[in-house]
């Protein structure tokens, strides 16, 4: 029995997220057909994380266990053939047995972009939240940094998650500019449901005046959903890199 570690990058637009789901089409079901084309077998696909509908990813892994016998590099241009141009596999490798993309990570960093500017861009529809009030990109930074630390983020967490250990560490947070582009850039141990977008809307209510940038610490300590800022839309969010052992 293989253990497989692939790679994946993904426009989310066209999908309600990664996992399965009845009555809607998921990018997992997308990549377990186009793998049952291939394996003519439909193994346990181990994901990396779960994300929203309309949630991008530059780097999402999986782990499937598997006796075939094709070799890695076989399978990733199979897999390619078979996968809308929206999906596209760039790295396969055997991993050890107890491997698990979801369990074995140690940090998954997110970004979420926005497009500062007064006319929405129509090249970045879809890919970034179109925010026409001026960024203070320095403010925001400044404020991104105090979510850094092992926290109870439950005042970040949607109402409709039943995770009751909503204790996480942020490894690094920031906010930067590019041109017109502003990205929020966090790391951490791992992530509530909805959580980088919470943090993103309390950012740009920060910008607002609506919250006060030095009130972040209390917000976090009040651990109260209502004392932050709005969730921010799905299709600025990325999912960047899942960091794993060397050894894995």
């Amino acid at each position: 029995m293989r253990n497989l570690l692939i790679k994946m990058s993904f426009f989310g637009g066209n999908y309600h997220g990664w996992q399965i789901q009845k009555n809607a089409l998921s990018i997992q079901e997308v990549f377990q057909n186009a793998l049952y084309k291939i394996l003519s077998d439909k193994p346990d696909i181990k994901g990396c994380s779960r994300t929203d509908t309309g949630v991008h990813a530059k780097m999402f892994a999986v782990s499937i266990k598997t006796e075939n016998t094709i070799s890695c590099n076989r399978l990733m241009l199979a897999l390619n053939s078979y996968l809308p141009r929206d999906i596209a596999v760039y790295d396969i490798s055997e991993v050890s047995e107890d491997f698990h993309a979801r369990y074995s990570a140690l940090s998954k960093t997110y970004e979420y972009h926005i497009q500062n500017s007064a006319v929405r861009n129509p090249f970045s529809d879809g890919l970034a939240l179109h925010y026409r009030c001026p960024i203070d990109a320095e403010l925001l930074n400044k404020a991104a940094k105090k979510y850094i630390g092992r926290h109870d983020f439950k005042s970040f967490c949607s109402t409709h998650s039943d995770k009751e250990d909503t204790v996480r560490t942020v490894f690094d947070a920031s906010v930067h500019r590019d041109g017109k582009l502003i990205i929020f850039k966090i790391s951490a141990d791992g992530f509530l449901y909805n959580m980088v977008r919470i943090m993103t809307g309390t950012l740009l209510w920060v910008n607002e005046g609506r919250i006060d940038c030095e009130k972040i610490p209390d917000i976090i300590n009040g651990r109260e959903r209502s004392l932050s800022g709005k969730t921010a839309p799905p299709h600025g969010l990325y999912l960047m890199d899942v960091a794993y052992t060397r050894s894995s």
